[in-house]
């Protein structure tokens, strides 16, 4: 019943990579974001809080920013956790596309952006096997939230 092209197999070895980097997802969150505004500046745009912030150091202190990179991994966590049941999957993942689609009008390239920072990260602490069982699942998540991207217009 699954709309998913991972094989059980796949599953669990992205599974086995992302734990290894959402055990500090707040530090982990954090430093993807800070290189996502500090290499893509556009970026911050989208948040007020910090589009002030030039430093990386500053960023990193910040509750905002820590509190957001934490958000984003426990949403990926979220999917990761559905990645074998397809209606639990895109049922966490239609109305994050559509918050962001329709409420806070984020351009959809940053999702891709973000995954392949997230995949950087993974090849930098863990290594390239880590960062390749974890490659599908972005592209996973980046094709579904750019179908519900399609679906609201964009």
């Amino acid at each position: 019943s699954s709309t998913m092209s991972l094989s059980e197999a796949e599953v669990q070895s992205a599974r086995g990579a992302w734990e290894k980097i959402f055990v500090d997802a707040e530090d982990n969150g954090t430093t993807v974001l800070v290189r996502m505004f500090t290499e893509h500046p556009d970026t911050k745009s989208y948040f007020t809080h910090f589009k002030g912030m030039d430093s990386a150091e500053e960023m990193k202190q910040s509750d905002q920013v820590r509190g957001h990179g934490k958000k984003v991994f426990s949403a990926i966590n979220n999917m990761v956790q559905h990645l074998d049941n397809s209606e639990a999957f895109l049922g966490i993942v239609t109305p994050l596309g559509k918050k962001h689609a329709t409420q806070l009008k984020i351009d959809p390239k940053n999702f891709r952006i973000i995954c392949d920072i997230i995949l950087q990260l993974m090849e930098e602490k863990f290594g390239e096997d880590c960062k390749a069982s974890f490659e599908k699942v972005t592209n996973e998540i980046c094709t579904h939230l750019n179908n519900i991207y399609k679906e609201e217009g964009w």
